[in-house]
């Protein structure tokens, strides 16, 4: 007989089926049962050949099998695993399946138990279903009664695994809504038919200070702000649905008595409807809808309506000064003509520039720079008469506009009064700093009777004042317009002067104090124009930043440079060169890339090249500077700092930038009148470079005495009228070939723009 198919007992179990010893690995061994896994079954009986014939009959069949022959292996089992099914033989060599099932109860392991025995006894049957067993099996059981007892069992276990998640989903569900309302930052409420309050959140009592026992019962209106009362009437009584229903409308709600702000709340509303089915005969029609009540959701936007104020506010201001900036001022300057054209008066438009705001600005950085420009508006408006406004351009440049003049000397009053107030010194932190102001000033409708037209003509009339030695204010004048013609013009002849070839590089050597031998030169351009002859750079270069031209002309001089170096190398000469740069072009992000990219194709050796930097370099943004010039260094080029003394020096900086070179500038040199004086400041300056190792340069030397000084105190290399004056390349190369500078010498040829 296959013992599959008969009653499960000893007899009809063959004597090749492998004992519980030999079973596989795989039927002792598995993951913890769990959702989607394969159901583990754990098989205990201490007959090894029914426990192996129970294995092979439930195996291949989706289930992890493990097995145990005493009641220890199977306590030791069920500590080590989670099952889903336990088969229990109650007869065990040590402790009996009771006991077994009382430790899966006392633990809560939550397996169901499946007993098998041969005993015929009832008790031990009401013991085994008093534990909870699933099913009782007497030996000898049938195949077919094993196998669905078994599928029963676990699809029985499945079922309720099922229902106790959708139960604990339902729970967190409702724990998730309850959370969600009550945490909510928005207030939901429902009111009945009469408006009154049938539940409330409790964000009501965070943001209105009311209680929701406060609330329940009360009726809307106590909530709401005096003035909103109509608009809330028919949002409170909403009784249409979907798309219909009011959305996002504003109402102000009062907060309690101990509040004293007052909140602004976005209220989104949906209808509560009621489908009455009542007791009817046939064809009775159905009955309507029935209004029961409204669902709404309250967001607080004060926050968000005082930002919006913020921002409107801050389109039409300037952020910095609080001052109006140029589209509120357009808009009153253009009230104001309207005004006085109807009125037949005359207002003035004035164009305020600090001068030598820039100065302050890169010597004590840009914070400093702002509280000045602060400071500066503070007291331009308290210069003004009520109906005036005064304006905020950018950077440092102000407008006004004086409505209702009775004469000019009104304006020219108040234009005085500024200036008198500016030339008074300003705090910055323990700095005392010293500014005037440019002001031009156009009268309507004289100087125009357009707000462009004004703007411009007085902008014009300021830039006059500048031209003339700033500190000072003019009216416009139609003659003003041949000089910013003239301006336009220079800038287009300096553009085309790039394109034309018509810059050009001069050189003045420095000497070596005590051989008298040239040992390097400077660098200073000159512009050959076609009709004005040579301009000096003190002409054009200040135009040249102001305008944005610094930048190609930088590129120029690059270029320019490494072609005078390869005319000098194939002479036998090599060069040195210091480049000195503009702010602007050392701020630029692609500079070391420029540089790197001349020195490549002109194929010159970065050692060759020395960078001059001045020290207000150093406080515009001195983590970039130092990134630029560290990056110099890594390529080889070499750093000097020119006009030491003259910015805002900061040894700090000194000792961080990899500087080789300082440069004495000229204004000091000029105060050395005798070679036996006392001259602290050049005396300051000498022990610096000497102290950190550097080289040092005197600028401007132009008496013996100063050389004699300079020398007699350690500096030894000098540049000046007393020895040569700026001369062009081909020049310069005869001197040196006539002092006989030996081959590979190297002299320094510093560069200024």
């Amino acid at each position: 007989m296959n013992p599959h198919s008969a009653g499960l007992t000893s007899t009809n179990v063959s004597r090749s089926t492998p004992s519980a010893e030999n079973l596989p690995s795989s039927a002792v061994s598995g993951a913890i049962a769990g959702p989607g896994s394969q159901p583990r079954l754990l098989l205990v009986d201490d007959e090894p050949l029914m426990l192996a014939t129970l294995h092979e009959l439930l195996r291949g069949r989706g289930y992890q099998l493990v097995t145990a022959t005493t009641g220890g292996q199977a306590l030791a089992q069920l500590s080590a695993q989670r099952f889903d099914l336990v088969l229990l033989d109650l007869r065990l060599p040590d402790i009996s399946g009771h006991q077994v099932m009382d430790y899966i109860n006392d633990k809560r392991l939550g397996a169901d138990v499946i007993v098998m025995s041969g005993e015929v006894g009832i008790d031990a049957a009401i013991g085994a279903l008093k534990r909870g067993a699933y099913d009782y099996l007497r030996k000898p059981y049938s195949r077919e009664e094993l196998l669905k007892t078994v599928a029963n069992a676990l699809g029985k276990r499945t079922l309720e695994q099922a229902n106790a998640r959708i139960a604990t989903q339902l729970e967190n569900s409702e724990k998730m809504y309850r959370y969600l309302v009550d945490s909510s930052p928005d207030i939901i409420y429902t009111l009945n038919n009469e408006g009154r309050f049938t539940f409330v959140n409790d964000r009501a009592y965070q943001l209105l200070g009311y209680q929701r026992d406060e609330l329940i019962g009360q009726h809307y209106s106590i909530l709401v702000h005096d003035e909103d009362l109509e608009r809330a009437r028919y949002l409170f009584n909403e009784r249409r649905v979907d798309e219909r229903a009011a959305r996002n409308v504003e109402l102000r709600l009062k907060c309690h008595a101990t509040a004293t702000d007052e909140r602004t709340f976005n209220t989104t509303l949906m209808t509560i409807s009621l489908n009455a089915m009542g007791m009817h005969v046939p064809d009775q029609a159905v009955r309507k809808l029935e209004f029961f009540g409204t669902y709404g959701v309250a967001r607080d936007i004060t926050d968000r309506k005082r930002a919006e104020e913020v921002i409107s506010y801050q389109a039409y201001h300037d952020i910095l000064t609080d001052l109006p900036n140029r589209i509120l001022f357009k808009d009153r300057l253009g009230l104001a003509v309207i005004q006085a054209k109807r009125k037949r008066t005359e207002l003035a438009v004035m164009f305020i520039d600090l001068d030598r705001f820039k100065l302050v600005n890169d010597t004590l950085g840009h914070v400093k720079g702002d509280e000045l420009l602060q400071q500066a508006s503070q007291r331009l408006k308290e210069c003004l008469r009520k109906g005036d406004t005064l304006a905020r351009q950018g950077g440092d440049e102000f407008t006004i506009v004086l409505p209702e003049l009775r004469s000019r000397d009104d304006a020219r009053a108040v234009a005085d009064n500024f200036l008198e107030r500016l030339q008074q010194p300003f705090d910055l932190d323990g700095h005392e700093v010293h500014i005037s102001a440019s002001i031009g000033i156009a009268i309507y409708p004289g100087h125009g009777e357009s707000i462009d037209e004004l703007l411009r003509h007085a902008d014009i009339a300021m830039y006059q004042v500048k031209g003339q030695g700033k500190n000072g204010h003019a009216f416009y004048d139609p003659s003003m317009q041949d000089v910013s013609h003239q301006k336009i013009a220079l800038e287009q002849s300096l553009r085309k002067a790039l394109e034309h070839g018509e810059l050009e590089m001069y050189y003045q050597p420095q000497i070596d104090a005590i051989s008298g031998r040239i040992v390097g030169a400077e660098a200073l351009m000159r512009w050959n124009h076609p009709t004005r002859g040579m301009v000096s750079p003190g002409e054009f270069l200040p135009f040249a930043e102001e305008n944005g031209l610094m930048l190609p002309i930088s590129d120029w001089m690059i270029g320019a440079l490494c072609r005078d170096m390869l005319k000098w190398d194939s002479a036998g000469n090599g060069v040195r060169l210091s480049l000195n740069l503009s702010p602007q072009y050392l701020d630029r992000g692609d500079f070391f890339e420029k540089m790197r990219g001349a020195l490549a194709q002109h194929a010159i050796a970065p050692g060759q090249i020395e960078i001059e930097i001045t020290e207000n370099i150093c406080i515009r943004n001195p983590q970039h500077a130092i990134e630029q010039l560290n990056k110099l260094g890594q390529l080889g080029v070499s750093v000097a700092i020119d006009d030491f003394g003259t910015g805002y020096s900061s040894l700090a900086y000194l000792h961080r930038f990899p500087v080789h070179t300082i440069k004495i500038d000229q204004s000091f040199v000029k105060e050395i009148h005798d070679e036996h004086g006392h001259y602290p400041v050049v005396l300051a300056i000498i022990s610096i470079a000497r102290g950190l190792g550097l080289n040092l340069v005197a600028e401007g030397v132009e008496t013996d005495a100063q050389a004699r000084y300079l020398r007699a105190n350690g500096c030894l290399t000098m540049q000046g009228y007393l020895y040569h004056r700026p001369m062009p390349l081909e020049r310069f190369a005869d001197v040196l070939r006539v002092q006989g500078q030996p081959a590979g010498a190297a002299p320094l040829m510093a560069f200024r723009a």
